[in-house]
């Protein structure tokens, strides 16, 4: 078997242990090898105790930032958490996960209005766009920084994890890390060498999420019914969520899962957060 024969093996095993369907992959394709990377994705919450060079750490960064953003506003910033007292602070208040505390590097990815404005002020302009739509672009911008800094640290052999937690108290985040009004967290990351090889996560099949001209949900919940049953087959929940709020169920799937979590609030006072950051959201 060729090296290329090797890695659309892995491409065409990632892929259909993914979505449960196989794919064609076309002859001749370049790039095989990044493809099987992005498609093996899988995150790491188990690291070894090896750091990461800041050496390479610079390179990801200097990856990361090569993202696109949008109209070239550039509205993202990193926060690498190496204070162990600062980082302590942020993993407290997310207890149930551990790996916060544990990962060789935490990275809190933010969103910068900030700089924007004080350009505009700087330069004698107005600042005109009140409105929900920049509270998105930056938003966006800090989530296309964090994936490409991930697609990076996987290329290097490292392991990551998102952690969207970080905005479960995102007032404690922004005062141990000192963000100013018009800059907050939107996501952070655990980064390190993989303590272990980890899972490919099931999702949605491709014509659930893929759509053709027009918004297609004909058969959905057959679809989705049938992608519970392949995902419990391949990973079943090792607990049903709010167990105190709702009975047991013979069968518990990613939809009932997903259902139960959205049943209950989840920082529904984010936005009062962002608005004190000086973002109007109107």
């Amino acid at each position: 078997m060729t090296r290329n024969d090797d890695t659309r093996a892995r491409i065409e095993r990632a892929v259909a242990g993914r979505y449960g369907s196989a794919i064609a992959i076309p002859p001749g394709c370049p790039g095989l090898e990044e493809f099987a990377r992005i498609a093996e994705h899988r995150s790491h919450r188990n690291f070894l105790p090896r750091p990461v060079a800041p050496e390479l750490l610079r390179l990801l960064f200097a990856c990361a930032f090569s993202a696109p953003s949008k109209s070239d506003l550039q509205q993202a910033d990193i926060v690498h958490v190496a204070n162990a007292e600062k980082r302590k602070t942020i993993a407290d208040t997310i207890p149930e996960m551990p790996w916060v505390a544990g990962a060789p590097v935490f990275l809190v990815f933010c969103a910068n209005n900030r700089r924007i404005r004080a350009i505009g002020e700087w330069r004698g302009k107005p600042f005109v766009n009140e409105h929900l739509d920049h509270f998105m672009n930056a938003a966006v911008d800090a989530a296309l920084v964090m994936m490409s800094f991930i697609r990076a640290a996987e290329a290097a052999g490292l392991g990551t994890c998102p952690v969207s937690a970080v905005r479960n108290r995102p007032d404690v985040v922004s005062r141990v890390l000192e963000l100013p009004a018009g800059v907050f967290p939107v996501a952070g990351l655990c980064v390190g060498y993989p303590a272990e090889e980890g899972r490919i996560s099931p999702r949605l099949p491709l014509d659930v999420t893929v759509h053709a001209d027009r918004y297609d949900e004909n058969g959905l919940k057959e679809r989705i019914e049938t992608y519970d049953r392949r995902r419990h087959a391949l990973a079943p929940y090792r607990r049903q969520r709010y167990a105190d709020r709702y009975a047991a169920v013979e069968f518990y799937g990613w939809s009932e899962d997903k259902a139960r979590q959205y049943s209950v609030p989840e920082r529904a006072d984010f936005g009062t957060f962002i608005r004190s950051r000086g973002f109007s959201l109107k």
